[in-house]
């Protein structure tokens, strides 16, 4: 099993650089730019994600943002940047998908109310209160 594992990691830089060679072949554009480019585009979104990972965490530690939330996407977008710098056409449409789909929307990361009627953000609280100078 690990035999086989370890083939799969080895022959996938292969497989996508034969493909890619096909689709330049097939496009007219030469093999090198379509490296260049995926290899320039990988180590802008790691940098850029670098930056992003500082700003994110300080605000998850002041209460702004949810830092799981935060980790998850910043993940993905490191995930894609070692993507965009693996040689190939295969790992670049990878990346690509990774960063097109909205993973972390929807009802979100943080912790969830155990009631069964949630609140929403209209509704307020009827009470009394006191005034004590």
């Amino acid at each position: 099993m690990r035999f086989v594992l370890l083939a799969i990691v080895l022959a996938f830089p292969v497989i996508d650089l034969l493909a890619t060679m096909r689709f330049a072949r097939w496009t007219g554009v030469p093999v090198w730019m379509w490296l260049g480019i995926s290899t320039a585009a990988g180590f802008v979104l790691l940098r850029n994600e670098r930056i992003a990972f500082r700003a994110n965490t300080a605000a998850a530690m002041h209460g702004q943002q949810l830092a799981l939330r935060g980790l998850f996407d910043s993940g993905r977008k490191v995930l894609a940047g070692f993507l965009f710098l693996l040689p190939g056409v295969l790992s670049d449409l990878m990346a690509l998908l990774l960063l097109a789909f909205p993973l972390n929307v929807g009802q979100g990361l943080g912790p969830q109310t155990a009631s069964r009627h949630r609140r929403r953000h209209g509704d307020a609280f009827d009470g009394e209160y006191q005034r004590i100078d």
